[in-house]
């Protein structure tokens, strides 16, 4: 697929966003380091260049720069939040500390029409996430549309195809940000939206082919959206080549190997179940820091999968482990394509240990949740489990602050069923992007009957999100949320509160640990 656009990466937690909308129009994107040099960015062909927003300053010493000979390209060029500040910057314009920052919500005020914001409504909402402004425009420079803190929201050349956004089109909150972004391919870039899932799916297809040849793979499955898509795709590139394991660590939710082995069975993809329950819950024991839970769990599963792969070379030697990363497992892991600050380490990223006897195979790696969604059902994936919440592949263990043990799991096993189950009931499952329940290693008096009780308190948690990179809590009904506390206490011995957590993400994470 040839490329029509390229993203620049200085540090922003949204590149990948940027390269997300541009493919739900259809124009495939990708990213790459800030320091790539131009050479290696022309190559690619690309019909128009993103310079994405980061945490850095340009007036810095050692502010991330890209390579100056990139702007003699004549390339259409549009700089996003830092990237209009090193636009301006390398152009003679000025960029300062603003006097007063810019955080949330701002209203785009227009100045003239442009094809740039073309279909913007004037006072459309936009997202704003800067400590600099500018100051003063480079020479041939003009401002299309302002905000009531910043004079230059959205500027252009007038001569060159160089534009600016201050704000995030990129985000949600953004109500006509991927207008804008559109516009900028479409009307001003002249790319083609010819990308779509299907596309997607037989390239994928096609890579898997060549690139395991007659190897084999072992593919790692949660029983989740993404290992299940991952596992299609493998058996349809290479049929009997896959060899899907599924690990019972324990730290499962009920029912869950149940659904697992079923669901495969239904997909018509043969399944080895491996029952690790007592190791995984060994090594975890009296660890209570997340980031050295996730690494405990990413070796333990590692160790398992080339235990197991011994058992399957039988049939000849398995070189590929596949497994369901995806975009926001990356970026909040390790800094792969940029300077993107680390967040935490997911199992399958950075809890990995640095030498393993298989090679990664990661076919979703660039995508998002609704993406591999939407690449399932091009596969032909059940509804039922499309649908489903995300699960974490450390399981429960990161639902537990603190230690982990027979108990607590049994405590925060229960009381999420309760909580889907109730969901499911109300038919309020498929508005929410993800719910579960976080049991806090914190205890509370409480009364019961007549008597005193010192027991758990068990933190409710659902919110709404498109992607997984931002989102908000989901606004639960008082009432439901009433009848399940009530019901969490009355049914599972050991609890005695429950709370309803409203943080978003940022400033959050959607996962505790």
């Amino acid at each position: 697929m040839a490329i029509e656009l390229i993203v620049l990466d200085f540090g922003s937690q949204y590149t990948q966003l940027v390269a997300r909308r541009l493919r739900e129009v259809g124009v495939y994107t990708e990213i790459y380091p800030y320091f790539t040099p131009t050479k290696d960015l022309l190559v690619k062909n690309p019909k128009g260049i993103i310079l994405s927003g980061g945490p850095a300053s340009v007036y810095d010493k050692d502010a991330y720069r890209c390579a100056p000979e990139l702007f003699e390209t004549n390339l259409p060029m549009l700089g996003i939040c830092y990237g209009m500040q090193l636009l301006v910057d390398s152009f003679g314009g000025q960029v300062r500390a603003a006097h007063r920052q810019e955080f949330g919500k701002a209203h785009l005020e227009l100045l003239e029409k442009h094809p740039l914001l073309e279909g913007v409504d004037n006072l459309s909402v936009v997202w704003m996430s800067h400590a600099d402004r500018v100051e003063s425009l480079p020479p041939n420079f003009k401002a299309l549309a302002k905000s009531a803190n910043a004079p230059f929201c959205a500027i252009a050349h007038t001569t060159k195809p160089l534009f600016g956004l201050q704000f995030h089109p990129e985000v949600v909150h953004s109500v006509q940000g991927t207008q804008i972004l559109k516009n900028f391919a479409l009307k001003i870039c002249g790319c083609k939206a010819t990308w779509d899932m299907q596309t997607f799916a037989s390239q994928e297809i096609a890579k898997i082919k060549e690139k395991v040849g007659t190897d084999r793979i072992l593919c790692a499955v949660s029983g989740g959206v993404d290992s299940s898509v991952v596992a299609s795709l493998c058996y349809k590139a290479v049929g009997a080549q896959t060899e899907a394991v599924f690990v019972d660590h324990g730290l499962l939710r009920l029912g869950e190997k149940e659904q697992v082995v079923k669901m495969f069975t239904d997909l018509k993809i043969p399944l080895h179940v491996v029952d690790a329950s007592s190791l995984f819950l060994e090594r975890l024991r009296g660890v209570s820091e997340p980031e050295e839970k996730r690494k405990i769990i990413g070796m333990a599963f590692i160790e398992v999968f080339e235990k197991k792969a011994k058992e399957l070379e039988k049939r000849g030697k398995i070189k590929y482990l596949a497994q369901g990363t995806l975009y926001p497992d990356v970026i909040e892991s390790v800094s792969v394509k940029g300077p993107s600050k680390v967040i935490k380490s997911h199992h399958n990223v950075g809890g990995l240990p640095e030498k393993m006897d298989f090679v990664l195979l990661e076919p979703l790696r660039e995508l998002f949740k609704d993406e591999v969604r939407a690449l399932g059902a091009q596969l032909g994936l059940p509804q039922d489990m499309l649908k489903r919440h995300p699960f974490p592949g450390p399981g429960l263990a990161i639902r537990i602050l603190g230690a982990v043990g027979y108990d607590s799991l049994e405590l925060v096993r229960q009381a999420d069923h309760i909580f889907i189950q109730a969901l499911h009931e109300a038919k309020l499952y498929d508005s929410v992007w993800q719910a579960f329940c976080v049991l806090l290693n914190v205890h509370s008096v409480g009364v019961m009957g007549d008597n005193r009780t010192y027991d758990n308190t068990l933190a409710l948690r659902a919110v709404c999100a498109s992607d997984g990179m931002s989102a908000h809590f989901a606004p639960l009904p008082f009432e439901f949320l009433e009848s399940v506390a009530n019901k969490i206490i009355n049914e599972v011995k050991g609890i005695n509160r429950v709370v309803y957590d409203i943080t978003s993400k940022p400033p959050g994470t959607i996962e505790w640990e």
